[in-house]
């Protein structure tokens, strides 16, 4: 299996002349592993409304906690997806809401994966690298680097059959619960 790297984040702000200048550059220091399946999850930046706080010296990527943005606010994170595990669809059907606090899927069918959860946001979604299935409440659709997806708070669970990990870039942007 690939071993991805970490991930170079480079951050500008405006110093107190009205001057560009960067205020950091390295190593993402944000980085998770998720428990049940070992995913890594690494918020790049978090904000708290909109419009975005954006100047000053505060790292708003140190600090976040949770998986949905602030009320108002967004979240930019970069999850890295190892193949399943075998067994992993015989855990607990509610282990990932159980694991992050999610919102529990609702308005739609009973989970079918032990990882289907729902987050109250508008998502963009980028795959940067590898393939994935996306499992909604009785669909599900193949997709791999280069592909995009809008997900407007829906149901949803990440299942890697392959046998590469599989990277993915998401914002998370505050909104309004569908009806």
């Amino acid at each position: 299996m690939t071993q991805l790297g970490g991930l170079r984040r480079v951050v500008t702000t405006v110093d107190t002349d009205g001057k560009a200048v960067i205020l950091s550059d390295g190593e993402n220091p944000h980085m998770e592993v998720r428990p049940a399946r070992k995913n890594v999850s690494r918020v790049v930046w978090a904000s708290e409304s909109a419009p975005a706080e954006i100047q000053g010296r505060t790292d708003r990527g140190l600090g976040y906690q949770g998986t949905s943005p602030a009320n108002g606010g967004t979240v930019f994170r970069i999850i890295d997806y190892p193949p399943q595990a075998p067994g992993i669809e015989n855990m607990d059907i509610n282990t990932r809401m159980n694991e992050l606090a999610h919102e529990p899927a609702i308005k739609g069918l009973p989970p079918r994966h032990p990882f289907m959860h729902r987050t109250r946001s508008l998502d963009y979604a980028l795959v940067l690298y590898g393939e994935i299935d996306m499992l909604l409440d009785d669909s599900e659709v193949h997709l791999k680097a280069g592909d995009v997806i809008v997900q407007q708070g829906t149901n949803h669970a990440w299942v890697n059959r392959s046998n590469d990990v599989c990277r993915i870039a998401f914002v998370l942007v505050d909104a309004k619960a569908p009806e």
